[in-house]
């Protein structure tokens, strides 16, 4: 008797409120949910931008108590999450407002997980890492109101941190770490900085083409108990819906987003995007560029990202997962050259008169054409790597076989190796 396939499509979503001045609405939302002590987690550079003090008294006005932690860091690491959750253990809170970036949206998942579920950090976090155990049972109210256009943490079961004495970077994945209530305000977007706009922009079109291209969920496994079941499924036709719609966006508002940052028509479009690779990656997964930007990130040496509120060296995630994008799809193009072809679509690129297959070649260029234009580093030499890295980058990519499971295409140690050697240099 052979493996019974998986026939299911499962689609869980935070409620979602979108639009200009939705931040104005947290009271109302904290309200129904019952809040009386709220713990607010953000980052210290937001209070200068006055956000912070806004949501202060949006919780304040509804006599809500609050408590601030702001002490987040960026790319948080193992040693940040243990801080930050050790700094909020005598805290008293029955709701968590998080007001920020991926970063801050992650720290406060980890914050609101372990002060409801206590454990050690390695627990919950993925084998082999870490022990992998499940999540077990809902957290705290949780409200995200996200200040840039990546990660889409705000509708994600994702925690990822970076393993400082293991170098490399992997996370936490569960359906109670999901976000309760996610308020995506393009306004709280608009002090992010060029460089950063264009790294979380370049995080929203790889998480959507890797959901898009990842082995669909209909030839894995169907699992034995419906709890088993993974986050991650494989592209299906739900996700297949925001993962288009986030490509399209970014294909045509990431370069008007980055050389003007108060072009609120872009920023409202990113923002979008945003969410919807969120609920698209979230829901299929990701692949070979997420499983080499962990190590990638994890191995930095001395480059510190321009523009980001750093002083130590670190590479922001969504440029460590594009810088190695480029050469992906073109390994992976052969596996469904018509999904690749579309991504190519989305991008802008003509592909009338084209084979599929021709089409599908077309993407790798337009991607790395959209890196040059918002001034990406050109591949991971100009990030301080060199070929003599390029085993201990491949090697730390294999071993996130709960990503790389997912690729489209059976890929090995020489796959790898060959992807991350085209990726030194893009142009």
């Amino acid at each position: 008797m052979g493996v019974e396939l998986e026939t299911i499509i499962p689609l869980t979503m935070a409620k979602l409120k979108f639009g200009l001045g939705a931040t104005e609405e947290l009271g109302y939302e904290l309200k129904i949910l019952g809040a009386k002590k709220v713990l607010l987690v953000t980052d210290r550079r937001l209070r200068e931008h006055g956000l912070v003090d806004r949501v202060k008294g949006i919780i304040e006005r509804e006599k809500i108590a609050l408590a601030i932690f702001d002490a987040v860091r960026c790319e948080p690491t193992d040693r940040s999450m243990l801080q930050a959750i050790r700094k909020v253990a005598g805290m008293e809170f029955d709701a968590i407002v998080a007001l920020g970036g991926g970063s801050t949206l992650d720290t406060a998942k980890a914050v609101n997980l372990y002060s409801t579920w206590p454990a050690d950090l390695l627990e919950y976090v993925n084998a082999p890492i870490g022990k992998g155990k499940p999540v077990p049972g809902p957290l705290k109210p949780l409200v995200a109101l996200p200040t840039t256009s990546g990660s889409g943490s705000e509708t994600t079961t994702v925690i990822v941190m970076d393993f400082l004495d293991l170098h490399l970077k992997t996370g936490i994945s569960h359906q109670h770490i999901r976000p309760t209530v996610a308020l995506v305000d393009p306004l709280n977007s608009l002090s992010a900085p060029p460089t950063v706009t264009a790294g979380t922009g370049l995080d929203v079109l790889t998480h959507a083409a890797e959901s898009f291209t990842i082995k669909p969920f209909d030839v894995r496994p169907k699992p034995k108990d419906p709890s088993l079941r993974p986050p991650y499924i494989g592209a299906n036709p739900i996700a297949d819906l925001w993962s288009e719609k986030a490509i399209e966006w970014v294909g045509k508002y990431l370069r008007r987003a980055y050389y003007n940052g108060t072009d609120v028509e872009a920023k409202s479009h990113m923002a979008m995007a945003a969410t919807f690779a969120g609920i698209g990656f979230g829901n299929a997964g990701v692949h070979i560029p997420h499983a080499l930007a962990y190590p990638i990130a994890g191995m930095v040496k001395k480059w510190i990202p321009p523009g980001y509120d750093t002083k130590e060296p670190m590479v922001p995630h969504g440029l460590s997962v594009a810088l190695t994008a480029a050469a992906n799809f073109r390994f992976t193009a052969p596996s469904n050259p018509g999904r690749h072809a579309r991504i190519a679509s989305l991008l802008g690129v003509n592909t009338a008169g084209l084979t599929e297959m021709e089409a599908a070649k077309r993407l790798p260029d337009a991607f790395i054409g959209l890196m040059r234009d918002i001034d990406a580093p050109n591949g991971l030499s100009a990030i301080g790597y060199s070929d003599a890295d390029i085993p201990a980058l491949v090697e730390g990519g294999l071993k996130q076989q709960r990503l790389l499971v997912g690729s489209p295409r059976p890929v090995t140690k020489a796959d790898l190796t060959r992807i991350v050697e085209e990726s030194m240099r893009l142009w």
